[in-house]
Order: C-alpha cells, then structure tokens, then sequence
C-alpha cells in the first residue's frame, strides 16, 4: 500500500510538470482515494500534505484547487511595480526608532561592558535582568513572577520550546481553526497533531475545546486571546474567564502567545486568569525591533524546570547582549516611548486601510498592524494572490494560517506595518482596483 508521502510527491510532479494546472480541481477526497487504490484516511493526509507545502488550497462548499503562482505575463490593471511592496511580513518601525536605541545602546560599547554582554548566559538570565522582563511583561494590572521568567533567542524559539516541554511526539495540540502558521511548521517538526478549534465573532470558543477533549485528550491548548493573528480578534474579557474555567475544569494547559498584546496592554492576559496552567510568550520583535531578537517565557512554577531543559536542549538560549539591551531600554524608558509611538502608528495604517478598503468585507481592530480580507466574488484567494504579486505586492492567503482538513476561507491577511505610508497607500489603492475587476485569464489560465 502507497504511504501518503509517496502519493502526494506524485501529485506533486504532476503539478510541477504541467500536468496539473494552476486552477484545476482535485477530486473530492473519497474520488481520489477510489483512483490511487488508497484509504480515505490516506486520501485526507495527502490533501493536507499538499496544502502544507503550498501546492493546493481548499474552499468551502467547492473543493481543493491547484494554487495560481506568479507568472511572467501582461497585467490587467498596472504595471508591475520596480520593488515588491511586502503586505505578509509584519514589522512595526516608528522613525524614531533607531535613534531612540542607539541612545540606550550608548553605554554598552565600554569595552568592559561589552566583554560582559557577549559572554554566554542561561535561559533564566539573572535576577535583575528578570525583574525588568517582568516589569516589560506586566499590562492590565498583571505582572508575572521574575522568579518564573524564562528567555530565549526569539519568540518562535520560545514557542518551540513551550510545545516541546508540554506536547509529546504523537500527541494532540488543541489551535484556532485559523493559526500562526509557524505552529503548523513546529507541529511538523516534533511529529504533533494539531487540532482546530472553532472561533466566532470574539474568539476562540471555550467548549469547543471540551469537545476536541472529550473527542480525544488534549495536551495543551496554544490560544492568541489578543490580536489574534490573522483575524484582529480580541477576546472580550467574560471569554477569557470562560476559557479559563474550561482550562482549569480539564486540567489542560495553555500556551498564550502574547506576542501582539503589548498593543493593547490595558488588557490583563489569560495568564492572570488561569496561572497555574498558563505559559505565556511573548518577544521583542515586534514591541522593539526585528532585527535584534529576545523571546520570553513566562510560566507557573511545576514548569519552570521543564521548558528551562527544553530551551537548552534545543539550543534555544538567549544571547547575553539582547538580554542586557533589553533591560537597558526598559530601565531607561525607551521600551515605554516606543510602544505607545507604534501603538500611534497602528492607529495611522489602520485609518488607511480603512479608507481604501471602503466597501469590501474588512475585519480588523483600530489598534492592530493587520487585518483580514474577505475578497469578493468571482476572486478566489489563490488567484488573487497570485494577481497581486503580478503588480508587486505580496499577500498572505487563507490557506496559510488554515489548521487541518478544513478548507480555508476565501481570504487573504494584509500586514500593514512594513511599507511607508505612502507605500501602503498605493499598494491598498492598487489590491482594491484589483478587487473590484474581474479575475485576469492570464492568471488562472
């Protein structure tokens, strides 16, 4: 019997060849179980597999489609663009910024100091470098236990490091429907299941992760409860205290990716609400700047050894200089002026989105650096992502945070932080005229 790594790499050749075209539809998985001699379980891993290296894209009510990539052709509106206006990364900088670190960065360049900061450190750091991570952590009246912070290299690291300690090979992951598309590669990687759980207008929903746990036991729960990457969603706060209460009655743990929170930190995290069973992560990467990287953990106290083993076997350790830049910026308030500088900037790209976006089904909040497009008819997200490279601009699909055999909704995530202003606005005005015309033949041909 064919494994199902097998199967897709033949249908992955058929694609690369020709044979199948940007497009095209897969057979219903049933249908294309009864043609490759195969199960349907099978059937279903393929498809996934597909979806995960890009090669397909799944719509509801209608099937699984050969995605569209960018090809060299005429476009139907402009001309392509000289540089690629970037709208899927998302990396806040306010003008100031660089200034307002260099200042901090001064007093580190002393020879001795800088000896100090390059020598290698632990994932629990020291206890002054804990205090001010707990102070830089601390938003809507919670501040967690310096003695219960833990660094890594990067917050992807962190989270890697989280889902290694609480999830073992071959066990169940309880996400969003709609997810960070990094767990899906982290899910890969150590050989866990990711399970979706339903979302609606506020959020995750808290039974339907006592029904994924009734269904099948659940060794964590990986939640983002403020701006939710790629909805925007917040969660009010009498759902946080139902998922909580839900958390604690089943006794499964939760990973909180706060890594989006720090722009709206009059918001206490689920943390506060359930810390025995809570590990929240967070980073510098977005709050400070992408180019210097530090991620955090804060957990309850039975798990503090845990990921502290996790981290260093993964080799997941920070590096003593971000930590000593970190606690320098935070002590002498630069953390502070560019947090509310960029949660100013949100408000800005935010209002022109709005303004350009007037019209078409947009859901997002005043205060994110993202937001979530539901395209209109006859556009289908893989096309039009396809057609908006063709004019310069990079997008992220649906299918891209989609968890599971579920077919992604026709919809793409605009990040708004990278480009200028005036960049953004062109690139918004430009996806918007796109939106309004027919799908381009030469795309879906």
């Amino acid at each position: 019997m064919q494994d199902y790594q097998s199967v897709a790499d033949a249908v992955a050749a058929e694609i690369a060849a020709g044979v199948l075209r940007p497009g095209d539809r897969l057979p219903p998985q049933r249908q294309f179980a009864q043609q490759h001699g195969i199960a349907n379980s099978t059937a279903a891993r393929v498809y996934q597999e597909l979806a995960r290296r890009g090669l397909t894209v799944g719509e509801v009510g209608r099937g699984t489609f050969v995605r569209a990539v960018p090809r060299a052709a005429a476009p139907a509106l402009t001309e392509p663009a000289l540089s690629r206006v970037d709208l899927e990364l998302n990396y806040p900088v306010v003008p100031e910024q660089a200034a307002l670190l260099a200042e901090g960065l001064g007093g580190m360049l002393r020879p001795d100091v800088l000896e100090y900061a390059l020598r290698p450190i632990g994932a629990a750091g020291v206890p002054a470098v804990r205090e001010s991570a707990a102070d830089l952590l601390a938003r809507g009246g919670w501040r967690p236990d310096p003695a219960h912070v833990l660094f890594a290299g990067n917050g992807r690291q962190a989270i890697s490091a989280v889902i290694t300690a609480l999830v073992p090979p071959g066990a169940r992951l309880g996400v969003e429907q709609l997810t960070y598309p990094v767990i899906k590669g982290i899910a890969t990687r150590l050989n866990i299941t990711l399970v979706p759980l339903a979302m609606d207008e506020h959020g995750l929903i808290p039974e339907a992760v006592a029904e994924a746990h009734r269904a099948g036991p659940l060794h964590a729960v990986y939640v983002q409860p403020t701006l939710h990457n790629p909805l925007s969603l917040t969660m009010p706060e009498e759902r946080v205290a139902q998922l909580a209460e839900v958390l604690r009655r089943l006794e499964i743990p939760a990973v909180e990716d706060g890594i989006w929170a720090f722009l709206r930190d009059e918001l206490p995290p689920l943390a506060a609400l359930a810390p025995e069973l809570t590990v929240l992560v967070d980073s510098l990467s977005k709050r400070i700047a992408p180019g210097l990287t530090l991620g955090f953990v804060t957990a309850p106290g039975h798990l503090v050894g845990t990921i502290a083993t996790s981290l260093r076997s993964g080799g997941w350790s920070p590096t003593r200089f971000a930590l000593e830049a970190a606690t320098r910026w935070q002590q002498d308030g630069t953390v502070k002026t560019l947090v509310q500088a960029k949660q100013r900037e949100a408000a800005v790209r935010q209002e022109i989105a709005a303004r350009y976006l007037d019209g078409f089904a947009v859901r997002s909040d005043p205060r994110s650096y993202h937001c979530w497009w539901e395209l209109p008819r006859p556009w289908r997200a893989d096309t039009f992502v396809a057609a908006a490279a063709r004019h310069g601009i990079g997008v992220a699909p649906a299918a891209a945070f989609a968890v599971g055999s579920n077919h992604a909704p026709n919809a793409i995530r605009l990040g708004l932080a990278s480009p200028r202003p005036e960049v953004l606005s062109q690139a918004l005005a430009t996806l918007a005229d796109l939106a309004r015309s027919a799908p381009d033949d030469l795309v879906t041909a």
